[in-house]
């Protein structure tokens, strides 16, 4: 968790306005909490505001599950289940962060649909909290 929380910080660092907030989800004792969120980076939505919205009223949402260590790859289902919490909550993305000891933390999106590999790797994660990924639909 903490190797992605690094990693997005230094992504973001030097991204224009608005900031992005990153809020964990911990469980009991400061360890893993239950459920495929495990993370997520909120901001308000700078962009044209629309449905009778005034600018900055709604927030763009990017969740993120976390793999470290020797943790396994998540599975379709998990991949199901983060379709339906970005729909049912509106996020513009989802990301996967996986960490190895020894190793640089790797991102990768959730795919919008299902296919046969549901990630893709991110090679440029500052474009995902820049402003270019304003409007993104929730993977479906």
């Amino acid at each position: 968790m903490t190797m992605a929380k690094v990693c997005i910080r230094q992504a973001i660092a030097h991204a224009p306005f608005p900031h992005w907030h990153l809020l964990t989800f911990a469980g009991p004792g400061g360890r893993e909490s239950r459920g495929v969120v495990d993370m997520i980076a909120i901001r308000k939505d700078h962009s044209t505001p629309r449905n009778g919205l005034k600018r900055r009223d709604a927030l763009q949402i990017i969740l993120i599950q976390v793999k470290g260590g020797s943790a396994a790859n998540p599975t379709a289902e998990d991949a199901k289940r983060l379709r339906i919490v970005a729909r049912r909550h509106g996020a513009c993305d989802v990301l996967l962060a996986a960490w190895k000891k020894g190793n640089a933390a790797s991102f990768y999106s959730l795919r919008k649909r299902t296919s046969e590999l549901p990630w893709s790797e991110i090679t440029d994660l500052s474009a995902t909290f820049s402003g270019r990924s304003q409007g993104r639909q929730p993977p479906r």
